[in-house]
C-alpha cells in the first residue's frame, strides 16, 4: 500500500513544540470521557525564551527547552473513500513539524500562598493599631 504524504502549508510549516514530563498526569474521574481539547495548565516562556515554567493547579515546574536530534512531523491522516466499500487511497497531510521539546526534568515548586490570619489574629492586629 502507498501512503502519499502532502503539504499544503507551502514551505513553512507551523512550528510545534513537545512537551516532555516526568512522571504521570493523572486526570480526575469526571473528566475521563472529555479529554479532547481538556486545559491541563498554563504554559510560559517567563524570562528567557530556553527558560519555561509550566504551572498545573497549584504546582509550578521549570523546564528548559533543547532541540531534538531529528525533527518531527505531524500528520493528519485523510482517506479518500473508495468505489462500493473498497479500500481507497490513503494520504498524509502535514500540519506542522516538531523541532524542539520543552524538558520539565525538576520536581515541582508548590504554589501556596501566605496563610490568612486567623478571627482572633486580626482582632489582634485590629487592637494594636
Amino acid at each position: 500500500m502507498q501512503i502519499r504524504v502532502k503539504c499544503s502549508c507551502g514551505e513553512n510549516c507551523p512550528e510545534w513544540a513537545m512537551v516532555e514530563l516526568q512522571g504521570m498526569v493523572e486526570v480526575q474521574p469526571q473528566f475521563k470521557d472529555r479529554l479532547q481539547n481538556l486545559k491541563i495548565g498554563l504554559l510560559c516562556r517567563p524570562s528567557s525564551p530556553e527558560t519555561y515554567t509550566f504551572t498545573v493547579g497549584y504546582h509550578e515546574l521549570t523546564g528548559t527547552k533543547l532541540p531534538l536530534k531529528k525533527p518531527l512531523l505531524v500528520l493528519n491522516k485523510v482517506e479518500d473513500a473508495g468505489e462500493e466499500g473498497s479500500s481507497g487511497r490513503v494520504e498524509l497531510e502535514v500540519i506542522g513539524i516538531i523541532r524542539h521539546r520543552i524538558l520539565f526534568k525538576t520536581r515541582p515548586k508548590a504554589l501556596i500562598s501566605k496563610a490568612q490570619p486567623t478571627a482572633k489574629e486580626r482582632a489582634t492586629l485590629a487592637s494594636s493599631k
